[in-house]
């Protein structure tokens, strides 16, 4: 009776080292394979400029199961709201509108009252404010696990999110966007400060031969200063 119960004993220990061994195995499968899903979006997102269309198609598709999955998705929205703001930010820096402002066409066409120009400055300068508000509050530490630790898991899977998934995104260069951002504020500034200055002088200018022209040379001086400090920016 002993020794069967001791062979009983033993086939139960046997399936249950066998069933743990096959867990750990599995376990480990998809860490791997959430790693390298990680490495490859991180590829992705290192690309000048990033095809978004790509790094959103990886995003969209969950490839781990049970908890992993879980710690995938709480990842992949982090990054999709990350993508989603690095949008915003390369629309607008891309916007080819930025450049034509100051251009006799649209002297012409929005002059003298330029009221379209200064609603497109007002609102591209606060989408751009709030963007990269946005952008940089995304990488801080409470932001950053309020994706995960709500969802019920236990501390090797939230250790694993924040030690090897969130380490994967660590390329990207936050004071890199801020700059940039900061030197568009600047030049959409400067743009708003000689729209306004040919607004306030609305009666001492004209267009003539494709080129603004002033009534008086204290104007032209003032408005060439304006322009000079675009130009030597």
């Amino acid at each position: 009776m002993k020794k069967k119960i001791l062979i009983g004993l033993g086939i139960v220990v046997l399936v249950l080292v066998v069933i743990i061994g096959y867990l750990v195995v599995t376990d480990l499968k998809q860490e791997d394979m959430l790693l390298e899903e990680a490495s490859e979006i991180t590829t992705l997102t290192n690309e000048d400029p990033i095809d978004v269309d790509k790094v959103r198609d990886k995003l969209d598709n969950i490839i781990t199961r049970g908890d992993y999955a879980v710690v995938e998705r709480a990842f992949k929205d982090y990054l999709s709201d990350i993508i989603d703001n690095y949008e915003i930010i390369y629309n607008s820096l891309d916007d080819s509108k930025m450049v034509d402002l100051l251009s006799i066409d649209n002297y012409r066409e929005d002059g003298k009252d330029f009221n379209e120009t200064l609603e497109y400055l007002t609102t591209t300068q606060n989408e751009l404010k709030t963007a990269v508000d946005n952008y940089v509050s995304l990488f801080e530490e409470d932001m950053i696990m309020s994706y995960i630790d709500d969802k019920g898991l236990d501390s090797y899977y939230v250790d694993f999110y924040r030690d090897n998934l969130i380490g994967e995104i660590s390329s990207l260069d936050i004071e890199e966007v801020e700059e940039s951002i900061n030197q568009v504020l600047d030049l959409l500034q400067k743009e708003e400060n000689i729209i306004n200055f040919l607004v306030e002088n609305k009666d001492n200018w004209e267009i003539q031969d494709d080129n603004i022209v002033f009534n008086d040379a204290s104007l032209t001086s003032e408005y060439l200063r304006l322009v000079d400090e675009i130009v030597n920016s």
